[in-house]
């Protein structure tokens, strides 16, 4: 079924997690109200999840939460709280789908206002931080993940069946990790990028915020030029049930 959120974002969404969105959506919104209470920046990390493009959802999920630590350590844990979704996504969505996950997340974004006042910056994540996460030097970087392949994934039985099936691939792995590995790449990233640009919009013209007070947004580390706050992407899972 076609559900949409207060900024008339639609997703095809599946029923049957309909409760399950609901109330993960009022836990992580108290989960960010006790942080917030405790004086901190709140910020939200889109991060690719999936295995789309040759990637390994365990590895992601690792790779998030690296991310988390890292910048909680680069800001101080005890001002920021990164939210990270791989993380908080809710034991009882599992088998949900992208479309899913994404119907709760914007309305986690979006906030009560439709203007973000839950959050103060973005973090996407992008190619530093996964080198960072697979500990890359520049030098001969797709033979280390190659390494990293035989070492970590090929010996490991949770991944036996995508290898067997032709799912996961040293190559696939490899170029993904190398070359791909990033928000640019994502679908639910694609869609988180343009509700940052769509909140900031508001922001900007609503008496009690404008320029001043946009959301922050930080790709790989940097923060955005001027324009990217402006500037939309490509949909990822965003769009009408198709009947």
């Amino acid at each position: 079924m076609t559900l949409c959120t207060a900024l008339d974002i639609c997703y095809c969404v599946n029923p049957d997690y309909r409760d399950a969105i609901t109330a993960n959506v009022a836990r992580v919104r108290k989960l960010i109200a006790d942080n917030r209470a405790q004086g901190k920046a709140i910020g939200y990390l889109s991060v690719p999840l999936s295995p789309a493009g040759g990637g390994a959802y365990l590895v992601n999920s690792d790779m998030a939460k690296a991310t988390a630590e890292h910048v909680g350590k680069r800001f101080g844990a005890r001002t920021v709280y990164l939210l990270n979704p791989g993380e908080e996504g809710s034991a009882a969505m599992q088998g949900a789908s992208g479309a899913d996950y994404m119907y709760m997340w914007t309305q986690i974004l979006e906030g009560e206002r439709g203007l973000g006042e839950d959050f103060d910056f973005f973090y996407f994540s992008g190619p530093t931080d996964f080198a960072r996460y697979f500990e890359l030097t520049g030098t001969a970087d797709l033979e280390r993940l190659e390494a990293w392949f035989d070492d970590k994934i090929a010996t490991n039985p949770k991944y036996k069946d995508a290898i067997a099936n032709g799912s996961l691939t040293k190559a696939g792995f490899r170029n993904y990790y190398g070359l791909r590995a990033s928000v640019a790449f994502s679908y639910g990233s694609h869609d988180e990028w343009n509700i940052a640009r769509l909140i900031n919009d508001r922001r900007r013209g609503a008496a009690d915020f404008g320029i001043a007070n946009q959301l922050a947004v930080l790709f790989d580390g940097q923060p955005v030029s001027p324009g990217g706050y402006e500037t939309p992407t490509a949909s990822g899972d965003v769009g009408r049930c198709i009947k």
